[in-house]
């Protein structure tokens, strides 16, 4: 008998669906010569600090930093949890062999192998791993079933990552609330969370201390035409006036005149970032909010796997995506410009050396269900659009470029006119969306026909200028920052190359960000995240780099990905974060500041147990 262990209830039934196993038993299905059971996610952990050692169970500063031997895992103290594990442990015991038909990523690998490890599973394993829940995904699937020692490095990443969690979030979290939190409140330290924080605390710190400086910019009015100096701005308005008294005297003479045909490709296919990035943009939907969405469309199999960090697709997904396309009946009218031609095949889109274990996310080619949530039908729309708008042309347009003179001084004009809106037909009837087509993406507008040499009266004048703050973050600009460290960056390119030292997982960030409104260090003011006092104070606390900024914690980031790629040793990672903790310890211990950090929203206060239970959210 061959045993599949499945993620969730509701893929186990899909599963003994298609593999005949049609007798249903208490917490399992049976038949055909396979057995078909699940998890509910996570049915063990890492152990408790009290697991390890008795006097670990109450907080002291004396028992910092608290470094177990060995980690090991146990149940979840939950009895749905213990009943569901006994029967995996049972059918283990009875099978000949075990499929793991967990999640196809570092998590699902994680919550598997933990329930064979703690069920004492000493059969062979084989992997199932799919991008998407439909029959054919899954029979495929079956009929190509990995190795489960291939997918080992995955497992000892997403080890790695639970017990760097583990070690900086337990201990930061005690260290931090004994000695700095008011009231015995419990402050949360995580290895993501904390840095994450530091992003939103900077930039307020920022917009609030910011001071806005004028400056005066020359332009002139020729033809009806606005043309801007290529001066520097005057920071006096004085010294400016004098130039406009000069510039009057002469005519404006056009010196050249450019005109290039230019093109834009259609965007990028959807990563779990971008797409939640987005979906917040359009709609103003939460990332927890969009991944729970696109999540319940894979569920639907409408979809595919969502927890992915590329945007491109294999190459032998290009036969597919005609049948794809051509399933999507709501969107016929879209798809009519594609029909009786080639389906173009971009190497923006099709690349293989981008695609590790899934590719971006885009429709399966399944109907759509009739129960869909408002959430749901706005992620569906937009997958769907993004995936339509790649297999247009691109959009053209003509840029021109004049460059003028009045006496000594130099001035320019551009515009930039649509010829052929190409892929931003699929935007047309999106309100504020910014693929919506416009005349020109300038400042200028249309410009008029300008010949080389031609002159005339002009209208010089200042225009005040004053220096604007950044703005706060969004949930959509704080994920693209995770993503990439911390930079601010809209390249594409430059985004892909940055992704890999990205501080958490496209499937964790999300859960972070409730983490901190949880906590009370974060609050949201219409779309604009706000840090609290509480969320100030903690940060201007810590004075470990290396605990609070984006860019170093993204280094660890991409350490985690090498060892799950198999090129960085998991041993020397453990190290290192053993050897930070014990440093931030004997720092922190040294302080004799007495600074007290009081939370003021959704806090808690420790009352040992009610303290102890604090610690599950180690990120």
């Amino acid at each position: 008998m061959i045993l599949c262990i499945t993620e969730k209830p509701s893929v186990g039934r899909d599963i003994a669906r298609i593999l005949g196993a049609t007798t249903q038993k208490t917490g399992y299905y049976e038949g055909n010569g396979y057995c078909v059971t699940w998890t509910f996610g996570h049915l063990c952990c890492l152990k408790d600090p009290a697991d390890y050692r008795d006097t670990w169970r109450r907080w002291s500063l004396s028992s910092l930093p608290m470094i177990p031997e060995r980690f090991g895992i146990k149940l979840i103290d939950q009895d749905s949890i213990k009943v569901q594990f006994n029967t995996i442990k049972k059918l283990i015991e009875e099978c000949d062999s075990v499929v793991n038909c967990g999640d196809a990523g570092q998590e699902g690998e994680l919550i598997q192998r933990w329930v064979m490890q703690k069920a004492g599973c000493k059969k062979p394993v084989e992997r199932l791993w799919i991008s998407s829940l439909t029959d054919e995904s899954i029979k495929e699937g079956f009929r190509k079933l990995r190795p489960h020692k291939e997918l080992e490095p995955l497992y000892t990443a997403g080890l790695c990552r639970a017990i760097g969690d583990w070690i900086l979030g337990l201990n930061a979290t005690r260290l931090y609330s004994l000695k700095y939190g008011a009231d015995r409140q419990v402050l949360s330290i995580g290895r993501v969370q904390t840095p994450t924080l530091a992003l939103v605390v900077n930039r307020q710190l920022e917009i609030e201390n910011f001071v806005p400086k004028d400056s005066w910019e020359l332009r002139t009015v020729y033809r009806d035409c606005q043309f801007v100096s290529t001066m520097k701005q005057f920071d006096r308005k004085e010294d400016g006036e004098k130039v406009v008294e000069d510039v009057a005297k002469y005519p404006l003479v056009i010196t050249d005149v450019q005109k290039k045909l230019g093109k834009e490709a259609p965007p990028r296919l959807f990563d779990l970032t971008s797409l939640q990035v987005e979906c917040n943009r359009k709609f103003g939907m939460s990332a927890d909010a969009t991944l729970k969405a696109i999540q319940s469309l894979y569920e639907k199999k409408v979809t595919t796997y969502p927890r992915v960090d590329t945007t491109f697709l294999t190459d032998d997904m290009y036969p597919k995506c005609k049948g794809i396309l051509n399933s999507l009946k709501p969107y016929s009218a879209l798809l009519d410009p594609l029909r009786g031609a080639k389906l173009r095949k971009s190497k923006k889109v099709f690349d293989n050396s981008k695609v590790t274990d899934h590719h971006a996310i885009i429709p399966t080619g399944q109907p759509f269900p009739g129960n869909l949530s408002a959430d749901e039908k706005s992620v569906l729309d937009t997958v769907v659009l993004r995936f339509i708008s790649v297999f247009y042309p691109d959009c053209s347009f003509e840029q021109t470029s004049v460059k003028a003179e009045a006496g000594k001084y130099g001035f320019k004009a551009s515009g930039k006119v649509i010829l052929d809106l190409g892929w931003k037909m699929v935007y047309q009837n999106q309100k504020n969306d910014q693929t919506d087509d416009k005349s020109t993406d300038s400042d200028d507008g249309t410009l008029p026909a300008f010949t080389k040499g031609e002159s005339g009266p002009h209208r010089p004048m200042l225009v005040k200028k004053t220096t604007q703050p950044p703005k706060y973050y969004t949930e959509g600009t704080l994920l693209k920052a995770m993503e990439t460290a911390g930079a601010s960056v809209d390249d594409e390119e430059l985004r892909d190359a940055l992704k890999a030292n990205g501080i958490g997982r496209p499937s964790t960030r999300a859960a972070i960000i409730e983490i901190l409104y949880k906590r009370g260090y974060m609050r949201k003011e219409r779309k604009s995240l706000r840090a609290t006092q509480a969320g100030i104070d903690l940060i201007a606390t810590i004075d470990n780099e290396l605990l609070k900024s984006a860019k170093l914690t993204g280094i660890w980031e991409g350490r985690l990905r090498k060892i799950e790629r198999g090129e960085y040793d998991a041993a020397e990672f453990i190290g290192q974060l053993k050897q930070m903790i014990s440093e931030i310890v004997i720092s922190v211990l040294k302080d004799n500041s007495n600074r007290q950090i009081a939370v003021q929203q959704n806090a808690t206060k420790d009352s040992g147990k009610g303290g102890a239970a604090k610690e599950n959210d180690r990120r």
